[in-house]
């Protein structure tokens, strides 16, 4: 799926179709292209028939109000593109660390099994990964499934951006697989508070965590888990 923004395509990434606006909507938020003006439109192709490009192209505009997006003509991947601290502190230097209470210790090493029970795809399919919100009441809400880890965790923080629930404040967020130093990245954007993966987080993401001041869990299984950042 090709994402557009503000008629400049932006990034084009393997996805499992479904909540597509989420997934093109948080893509932007994530990646920091809204510089803090607020999405105006979210359809399909924009300038074109959206039939006649398979639902494949969606545009998010912000009225022309944001920066000018540089264009991106390489594919977005499920690996982690960063090496070094040098990405940490060009982060930190435009995203403010992470406010709102703590989340419960418990409630983290609850949640990847009510995650679980949502991941309706997986149950089909055994090959996708999955992204949730783990609310205040300790409930795993705004379930996404994705073939793309990263794409999932998009598709989580675009619906809560289109919700106005951003910066999510309070809340955590689960994933299936791993912590890498995307998906981080991505949680610090959004303003998680709380994140919790079922595999193991990358040293960098940990590196990432501390510099936002995320709690980090990892080995997040059975209601055990390991602590990495306190937050």
């Amino acid at each position: 799926m090709a994402i557009e923004f503000d008629d400049v395509r932006v990034a084009t990434t393997m996805r499992t179709p479904g909540h597509d606006f989420e997934l093109a909507a948080g893509f932007c938020h994530t990646e920091g292209l809204l510089a803090g003006h607020a999405i105006t439109d979210v359809r399909y192709c924009a300038n074109g028939s959206a039939v006649s490009s398979g639902f494949n192209v969606v545009s998010v505009s912000s009225g022309g109000l944001a920066p000018v997006p540089k264009q991106r003509l390489t594919a977005t991947t499920s690996s982690c593109g960063f090496c070094g601290t040098d990405e940490i502190d060009e982060l930190a230097a435009h995203l403010d660390r992470v406010e709102g209470p703590a989340v419960d210790w418990d409630v983290l090493a609850a949640s990847p099994e009510l995650l679980r029970a949502g991941q309706g795809l997986f149950d089909s399919t055994g090959s996708v990964h999955a992204a949730g919100v783990i609310e205040p009441d300790g409930q795993v809400s705004t379930i996404r499934e994705d073939i793309g880890r990263h794409n999932a965790v998009d598709k989580v923080t675009g619906r809560l951006l289109l919700d106005g629930r951003l910066p999510a404040a309070g809340l955590g967020l689960v994933v299936s697989g791993r912590a890498s130093f995307e998906l981080v990245h991505k949680a610090w954007a959004a303003g998680f508070r709380a994140m919790v993966a079922v595999s193991a987080p990358t040293a960098l993401a940990t590196a990432t965590a501390e510099r936002a001041g995320i709690q980090l869990a990892g080995f997040a299984r059975d209601g055990l888990m390991t602590i990495y950042v306190e937050g």
